[in-house]
């Protein structure tokens, strides 16, 4: 489960680097849920928090389906 301030900072991370203030995370549904990531309002993946021997890291997926191409 992400803390508040883990939401935070990840959601920053993904606005730095993707240069989009638009990027925004919403706590997801569940006591292990993936946070929720969307740009301007639209969803576009999940982003997994691991914590595995003390060390945590985040997984972000985003699955493209073909006939949105």
């Amino acid at each position: 489960m992400f803390t508040k301030t883990e939401m935070t900072a990840v959601e920053q991370y993904f606005q730095k680097l993707f240069k989009n203030p638009g990027i925004t995370l919403k706590e997801g549904t569940g006591k292990d849920a993936p946070a929720e990531v969307s740009i301007n309002g639209q969803f576009i993946g999940v982003v997994y928090k691991d914590v595995d021997e003390g060390e945590t890291s985040y997984d972000f997926n985003m699955s493209i389906l073909a006939e949105d191409l």
